[in-house]
């Protein structure tokens, strides 16, 4: 392919789209997070080694139209009226930047984006710690399990990227998708 696919940056995007077709709303979200001109290949939940974040704007620089372009997506819709869905993306970052870390997808309904953030952040938390052997314990509360991480001193950082959405009134679809977009060669 000529290109190294170890990404060397990323970012992350959202958006909100309504239509009476479903897959118009996507595209409309698509289109609202800026990545709707791309061919968007799925891919699973780990954050490369030494993979540096980079803002929305500055990473949208690095696309083409029609280019194919990997990324992590949540995507949730509805067509019920007034129903409160998220797509969110959690992330966790090693301390040690050459090891990998986890993106996480988490799709909801009724939760808020808050709590649809904070689940996904936990997630992809967990599954760093899981790897790194830090220990945790699932029953206490999010807040408590930052704690246990931070003094670690193996996860850096955690964040998410989320977005809610309410069913449309008339019932046209509503589709919210969150994404962490990885770019290969720079």
């Amino acid at each position: 392919m000529g290109k190294n696919m170890v990404p060397k940056k990323l970012f992350f995007t959202k958006g909100v789209g309504k239509h009476k077709d479903r897959l118009t709303s996507f595209e409309l979200a698509l289109r609202d997070a800026g990545i709707a001109s791309q061919n968007l290949v799925r891919v699973s939940s780990i954050f490369p080694p030494q993979c540096k974040v980079i803002p929305r704007k500055q990473g949208l620089t690095y696309l083409s139209d029609g280019e194919v372009v990997f990324a992590v997506i949540a995507e949730n819709s509805t067509r019920e009226p007034h129903r409160l869905i998220a797509s969110s993306i959690g992330v966790a970052i090693p301390a040690d930047r050459n090891t990998y870390g986890y993106l996480s997808e988490h799709h909801s309904f009724g939760e808020t984006e808050e709590q649809a953030g904070e689940y996904a952040e936990e997630l992809a938390a967990e599954m760093l710690a899981t790897t790194l052997n830090v220990e945790f314990d699932p029953d206490k509360s999010w807040d408590e399990k930052k704690e246990i991480y931070r003094f670690s001193n193996k996860i850096v950082r955690t964040s998410n990227m989320t977005q809610s959405a309410v069913g449309d009134r008339y019932g046209k679809w509503t589709t919210a998708i969150a994404a962490a977009v990885l770019i290969l060669d720079t």
